[in-house]
Order: structure tokens, then sequence, then C-alpha cells
């Protein structure tokens, strides 16, 4: 399965117009304004991977895993990957908590109870780790939909390496090379990657073939 290109309307690719599918089919019609300020977010220019168009790939696989593992609260993650990096500054190492608080405040301003916002939240803020316990199925799905690209074919998986290096642009190649490489290491130093049955048969052999190659290509 791809990981890049978005569903078309008209002809025109269009993963903002899936993610406000998402968000009517979670919150109901109404409360537009709270996705218009997400959706704006994810349009800085800084961002190239970090774009509508992943959040759109996010939700596709969070649908898929929660069709084959039952989650306690759905809609909580369905929100959660909307979300999940609708602050992202590749300069800061808060971006994951200023998602989850970020998503609990316009959450609680259009009705949901304190403790749904606290499971959205808590959700998100797993994904600064990318570390799930194996009981905690919803943060598993999510994490595993957020990590997808990690096991798609190498051209996509070059695609996001390309967009998360252009976003970190500050960084010089060494220090890129230097980082990146803990990253990677990090990832292939697990007994899996993924957390989910589903997308260990699925993507696990592919996600560790990408992330050994990339390093390899760091160490050259």
């Amino acid at each position: 399965m791809a990981d890049r290109a978005g569903p078309t309307l008209g002809g025109v690719t269009s993963p903002e117009a899936e993610l406000r599918r998402v968000w009517h089919r979670t919150i109901g019609r109404g409360h537009d304004l709270v996705l218009d300020g997400v959706l704006a977010r994810h349009r800085e220019p800084h961002r190239r991977y970090h774009t509508a168009t992943h959040v759109m790939w996010v939700c596709r696989h969070v649908e898929r895993l929660m069709a084959e593992h039952e989650v306690d609260d759905p809609d909580a993650v369905r929100l959660a990957a909307l979300f999940h990096d609708a602050v992202y500054d590749p300069r800061a190492a808060t971006n994951e908590a200023a998602s989850a608080a970020l998503a609990s405040a316009r959450l609680a301003e259009i009705g949901w109870a304190g403790e749904r916002c606290a499971i959205v939240a808590r959700l998100i803020e797993l994904t600064a780790g990318h570390e799930v316990d194996a009981a905690d199925i919803a943060g598993a799905v999510l994490l595993d939909a957020d990590l997808a690209i990690l096991g798609a074919d190498p051209g996509e998986y070059q695609h996001y390496v390309t967009g998360v290096r252009t976003e970190y642009a500050h960084v010089d190649d060494e220090g890129w090379r230097t980082g990146r490489a803990q990253v990677l290491q990090r990832f292939l130093e697990r007994e899996a990657i993924y957390a989910t049955a589903t997308m260990r048969a699925d993507r696990e052999r592919r996600a560790r073939a990408n992330l050994t190659a990339e390093l390899a290509s760091l160490r050259d």
C-alpha cells in the first residue's frame, strides 16, 4: 500500500477532504472551525512529510487496524490520529506534549468529557517515544499507524526520508547522520518494531530492510 498519494476529488488530490470526512464521522457536522485550525497547521511551510497527507494515511491505517484489533473508544483513537502532529516544530522537543494539550483543549471546548479528552491526550503523548505496553491496544493501533511508513515500499520510504531531512534543514549533515542513525538503531534493536500482530505480519520485514538500508547509507 502506498503512503503518499491521496484520494482524488474531481481529479485533484485532497487529503484534507478525507480528514474532514473523518472529523464529521467522529464529531458530527459542526465545529469545523476546530478542524480548520488543525488543517491550517499542516499547511505550515516548513512541513514536508508531516502534512495532512501523512495524517490521512495514519487515519487510514487506524481504521484498518481497528477493524482487526478491538479498542474501547474508537473515536478517541481517530481524534488522536487527527491531532497527533498538530504542533510540529523540528527544533522543539515538546511537539507531542503540545499537540496533546491542544487536542485536549479543543475537544473540551466542543463538549467532549474530560476523561475522553485525557484518553486522546495520552495517546498522542505516546508518539513521542513510540513505545507502548502490549495490553494497550489503542496505543498500539495509533503507534503502528504512525509508523506504517517504515514498512512501505522502498520508493515511498525514501520519499518519507527526504521529506523529514528537508524539515531538519537546520541540522548540518554530520548532525543529521549521527542523530538519524541513533533513531534507526533504536528501532532495529527492538524485538519488534510494530506492536500489533497485523503490522508485524504485513510490514515488519520490510521496515527492517528499509531501516537497515538507510542506516548503511548514513555510515558510507
